[in-house]
This record gives C-alpha cells, sequence and structure tokens, in this order.
C-alpha cells in the first residue's frame, strides 16, 4: 500500500504537498554524513507536521532503523499502523501509559526514579521486560539524570535488570548548543556524556545504542555520532540553523510545500484599508488578491504585514493583519484568475519563499514555520513509491 494520495483536480482551498522522494532522498544525505552510525528518524509533533506515519514509513524505506517520538501517544499511532521499527519515546508524566508501551515493544527513556519505578510495575504487569534508554542532563538543563543522581538511577536499572523487569537499551543526552558551531558547551557536554555512559558501562549496563547527536550535530560534529544519531528538522529538509549553511549546502530539499488558491481578486482604489485595523492602507489604485489561511491554519499573526507569498510569478507580502481563516497580498494592479495558486513556502527552487525567509519575517525559526501547520490543511503526499 502506498501513502500517496493523488493531487486533486479541483483546486483546494489549501494544501501541504509533502514530497516523500524529497525526504527518502535526505534521510539518505543524512546517513552519508553519519557513517558508522545508525539513524533515528524523528516524527514526534506529527513528522514536525508533515504526517508522522507517512514520513516513518519512507524514512524506514530509506535505510533509518529507528523511530523517535516525544509522547507516547505517538509512539502507540506508529505501532498502530503497523510500523514495527523500534521506537523510542522520551518525554512522560507519572501515570502514562506504561503498560500499554511495554507490550507494543516501545523503548521508554527514563530520567528519573518515578519512572523506572512506573515502567518496572507495567513490566511486571504485562509479563515481560521493558525496554528502557537512561537519558543523563549533560548541560542542556531539560529532561535527563543529573550527574549527581545518575549513580542511583544506574544502579536501580540494573537491579530492576536482574529481575528480569527491564533491559537497558540505550545511554543517551541531548546537545543545547550544537546549532552555535564552537561554543562551550558543545566540548563540555561531549565529555559529560562520555563520562557517564563509561560509568553506567563500569557498573555492567549493555547498551544497544550510545546517542547524542540532534540535526545540527548529525551535520557538523562527527565526534558525536556515537552508534545513532537522532535527525529531526534536517529530515524535512530544514537547515536547523542558517549560520550552519542551506538546505542545499548539506544535500537537503525542504519537503512540504504549502500553498492556496485565491478566493477573491478585487480592484480597490487608493488609500483603502486593508484588514483589521487598517494597518495597511493602499498606496494608490490597486488589485488585492485574497489567500484563505489564516492563523488557524497555522499561519502566524507575526507575519502580518511581512510574510513572503509568491502568486502569479511574483513575491507579494502579506498587506495587513493575518485574521483567523485569511490574509491579503497586495498584487499592485496584476489580475490573476481566482483559484490561482499562491505559494507560501516550498523548497525555494521555483522562485517561491521557503519556510526559512517565513521564519525571518516572523523572527522565529523554520522548525516552528512547519509544525504550526493545522489540520484543516490537508496534506497531500506525492512520490510515495520507493524508486527502482
Amino acid at each position: 500500500m502506498t501513502e500517496t494520495a493523488a493531487v486533486p483536480t479541483a483546486p483546494l482551498r489549501a494544501r501541504a504537498e509533502i514530497d516523500l522522494a524529497a525526504l527518502r532522498a535526505n534521510v539518505r544525505a543524512l546517513r552519508a554524513r553519519a557513517k558508522g552510525a545508525a539513524l533515528m528518524a524523528v516524527v514526534k509533533s506529527d513528522g514536525y507536521g508533515h504526517g508522522a506515519v507517512p514520513c516513518a514509513r519512507a524514512a524506514v524505506d530509506a535505510g533509518a532503523t529507528w523511530l523517535g517520538t516525544a509522547t507516547p501517544e505517538e509512539a502507540l499511532a506508529l505501532r498502530a499502523a503497523g510500523l514495527d521499527t523500534r521506537v523510542l519515546c522520551w518525554l512522560w508524566v507519572p501515570g502514562g501509559p506504561w503498560r500499554q508501551a511495554v507490550e507494543a515493544d516501545i523503548d521508554v527513556s527514563l530520567s528519573g526514579l518515578w519512572a523506572l519505578r512506573e515502567v518496572t510495575e507495567a513490566a511486571r504487569q504485562a509479563g515481560r521486560p521493558a525496554r528502557v534508554q537512561l537519558k543523563a542532563d549533560t548541560g542542556l538543563g531539560r529532561n535527563g539524570c543529573q550527574p549527581a543522581d545518575w549513580p542511583e538511577l544506574v544502579g536501580e536499572a540494573l537491579r530492576a535488570e536482574r529481575a528480569g523487569l527491564v533491559r537497558v537499551t540505550g545511554l543517551w543526552s541531548h546537545l543545547a548548543c550544537a546549532d552555535e558551531p564552537g561554543h562551550p558547551s558543545i566540548d563540555a557536554q561531549l565529555a559529560r556524556f562520555r563520562e557517564m555512559v563509561a560509568y553506567a558501562e563500569e557498573q555492567g549496563v549493555r547498551p544497544e545504542v550510545r546517542h547524542l547527536a540532534n540535526s545540527p550535530a548529525t551535520l557538523t560534529l562527527p565526534e558525536t555520532h556515537f552508534d545513532l544519531v537522532r535527525t529531526g528538522i534536517a529530515l524535512y529538509g530544514i537547515s536547523p540553523s542558517p549560520e550552519l549553511g542551506t538546505p542545499a549546502d548539506f544535500g537537503l530539499r525542504p519537503v512540504m510545500t504549502l500553498s492556496a488558491s485565491l478566493a477573491l481578486v478585487k480592484h480597490v482604489p487608493g488609500g483603502h484599508g486593508v484588514s483589521y485595523g487598517h494597518h495597511y492602507v493602499t498606496p494608490g489604485a490597486t488589485t488585492l488578491g485574497l489567500v484563505p489561511v489564516g492563523y488557524a491554519d497555522g499561519i502566524p499573526r507575526h507575519a502580518s504585514g511581512t510574510g513572503p507569498v509568491l502568486v502569479d510569478g511574483k513575491w507579494r507580502t502579506v498587506a495587513g493583519r493575518v485574521a483567523m481563516d485569511q490574509f491579503v497580498v497586495d498584487l499592485g494592479g496584476d489580475e490573476p484568475e481566482v483559484g490561482a495558486r499562491a505559494v507560501l513556502f516550498g523548497p525555494g527552487d521555483r522562485g517561491e519563499p521557503t519556510a526559512e525567509d517565513w521564519a525571518q519575517a516572523c523572527g522565529t525559526i523554520a522548525y516552528e514555520i512547519v509544525t504550526r501547520i493545522g489540520t484543516r490543511v490537508p496534506r497531500v503526499y506525492v512520490n510515495g513509491e520507493q524508486e527502482g
């Protein structure tokens, strides 16, 4: 069965076209960057807005041997879709669906004793050992076990392993500043990770994988690759930091193209206010185009007056405020047909803006631009068949 959906013949109000061939090519490019390490395709937040299940399948087709999610619900959805690849899930709260995860053979990340105790109880109930990975806080200061608490967590995990309740499959951590080359925290975290891994292994932990590298580290810090690299935003063809390079610099291609059909084209006189608050007033007689997407679809309101859009072969800018369901562009007297395609962002090689252009316009990062595109925008999958 293919995940490809036919491109509709009638124009949709809006659509996010997802190029699965580009995603597969990105996986291959990332694997080439991390030779000797396995690759985890991170598909949290519905595949960064691209669709978790279709993207997971495409990534596995291209050689990813692990999948990564934040929430257990995301991990369980992959299993329900028939994906039997190794899955790591790292964001848990007390009372989470531990037993379901154990029974689904999902690797669960543990950062503290409370989580270890809950998963061991779930393993007892399930009658099978849980696959667990111990996460070290090497300096990011979010999830992960502090170095002072590491001996206790490692010791308790080993006792649970000897009791047949868990299998410690991984040791891992996350970098704070991998997207800032030369930042002193990188070497400090790498050294701390090596120390904490060495301690765990000296105590008897025999992990299947040790992993530290996220997307920017995969691309630029080979010393962080260890056994496995975790690729998130780079998987979808977006550079984790413009300072590191463009997607093309890394052999990556953006996977999502977001577009909408013009809902109206009309003539207005000079001095005409546009959208709420009249923050834009037409400087002279012109034509306006109505783009039928807004912040309910994930278009940032911060793009009011700045967001770029390709219409009729020219870059236009959001005129006035982005509303809940729509925004306006000043067409400067041009008269494209109603229903003409307005491209908000895409790979950028056909003249259209990119997600990075939108990030710059909004004062944010491209991660947020693609991830926030909402469920009212249908995903249309193209190039779903593996080449060859």
